[in-house]
């Protein structure tokens, strides 16, 4: 006897992704049209810092870029392929950005090796008003995303702004190393300070991989505590054991629980239900969203295990 519940309070979050689908519209075209600002300024003043700065802020419009497509997917509705829509894209999103973030810290990092050892002449007046107009769309930028968006929760919002975070501090080593070649003439200050926003840009992209990788290993969602969620079943009356527990993120906020109980084998289909819809109450306060409960008596014939071993279906002889 299976049962199923979807709970859908989600309206809040219907107005979240709205109002997080327009800052990074916005956030997107102000970032692109200055990204091409530095690009010419750093090829015209021959600054790697501003080049490597140019680079981290086409990581963001990627970054933006991937994040508004992700949202834009995830919108669309299940169907009978694709049971729960295309919420993951947001996910494979975020992985892609951590990514390109490493790669594009390896390409700075690269380029600022050759740099150290033969420093080219720079036009440091030119670099300095540059990567001061840099640092002041970043700092309008990061406090618009702040502001509008839900940085602190959705995955997909937290790696957009963290790209800018870190392209704020871009911006900030090519101010200071602008300024030290004027007052010293210390040519090495501007693959310098790109080495500084290449390590900037790893260690984001490392954070924001790492979580996704999390979610597309079905790891139990950051947050959530299990022992928690397990007590919580097994206090509901009528529940004698828990076993076969899962849970997993489909995306940001979207947390889902299946698990097998053990009721009285004398149950009718309705009380077993009741106990269902119980429990299902009980987790919403814990953060699920979608529960599925399947009831059984004590000669249920499964291991008693809390976590079991999953195993592919066996195809020899037609039995599963």
């Amino acid at each position: 006897m299976s049962h199923n519940h979807h709970n859908h309070a989600h309206d809040h979050g219907a107005h979240a992704h709205g109002s997080n689908k327009k800052v990074l519209r916005v956030s997107l075209l102000i970032i692109a049209a200055f990204m091409l600002v530095e690009i010419i300024g750093g090829l015209l003043t021959n600054s790697l810092a501003l080049l490597s700065d140019a680079g981290h802020m086409f990581s963001d419009a990627a970054a933006l870029g991937l994040s508004l497509a992700a949202f834009h997917f995830g919108e669309r509705p299940g169907s009978r392929r694709n049971t729960f829509g295309y919420k993951r894209f947001e996910i494979l999103a975020a992985a892609l950005n951590g990514l390109t973030l490493l790669a594009i810290a390896a390409v700075i990092i690269y380029a600022a090796i050759g740099r150290f050892i033969r420093p080219p002449e720079i036009a440091t007046l030119g670099m300095l008003a540059v990567s001061s107009a840099g640092l002041l769309v970043n700092i309008f930028v990061a406090w618009y995303m702040h502001r509008g968006g839900d940085t602190d929760e959705n995955i997909n919002m937290r790696g957009a702004y963290l790209h800018v975070l870190g392209d704020l501090l871009g911006s900030v080593g090519a101010i200071a190393a602008a300024l030290l070649m004027m007052a010293f003439g210390w040519r090495w200050a501007d693959p310098l300070a790109s080495v500084v926003v290449a390590l900037l840009i790893a260690k984001s992209g490392w954070g924001v991989l790492k979580s996704a990788l999390h979610i597309l290993m079905e790891g139990a969602p950051t947050g959530v505590d299990s022992d928690k969620i397990v007590a919580a079943i097994t206090q509901v009356p009528g529940v004698e054991s828990v076993h076969d527990l899962h849970i997993w993120t489909i995306t940001s906020g979207l947390h889902v629980l299946s698990c097998h109980i053990v009721v009285d084998g004398g149950l009718t289909v309705a009380e077993a239900e009741r106990i269902s819809h119980r429990i299902e109450q009980v987790l919403q306060h814990q953060d699920i969203s979608h529960v599925t409960v399947q009831t059984e008596s004590r000669a249920h014939g499964h291991g008693d295990e809390l976590v079991c071993t999953v195993r592919p279906a066996a195809h020899e002889d037609g039995h599963g």
